[in-house]
């Protein structure tokens, strides 16, 4: 089976890393897919959730809010301002700050929290 190695990385640590067969993470040009032998990318990561699929048929979700995306030779970097697995999330904290975001009329965070919850909900929903 082709794969590819995948290394998520937040500004202040290692967030996950190791084998997949498919990588989803949203880009400045929309939802990017990413798969063994797919052609050299270098983009900008926006807010939303990155999901991979490893080699081992799990999944790992992760909110991710800005960065960078790099693929060459099977080798893929995100390179997050900030990173969390879904199962690090602590949903009630969330929604918490999406209700705050939501009251303070606030866009950018009201983005970080839903997706931060996608994240997190997305994970139980594949468990």
């Amino acid at each position: 089976m082709a794969e590819l190695h995948v290394e998520l990385v937040a500004a202040d640590r290692k967030v996950w890393s190791g084998a997949a067969t498919i990588v989803v993470a949203r880009t400045a040009s929309g939802d990017t897919g990413i798969m063994p032998g797919h052609t050299p990318v270098l983009s900008v990561l926006e807010t939303g959730p990155v999901t991979i699929r490893t080699t081992d048929g799990n999944t790992v979700i992760a909110a991710v809010h800005g960065g960078f995306i790099s693929f060459a030779d099977n080798k893929l970097s995100l390179l997050a301002e900030i990173a969390e697995l879904a199962d690090e999330i602590d949903v009630a904290r969330a929604e918490r700050a999406l209700d705050k975001a939501k009251s303070d009329l606030d866009e950018h965070a009201e983005r970080r929290a839903e997706v931060r919850l996608f994240a997190a909900r997305g994970l139980k929903a594949h468990a």
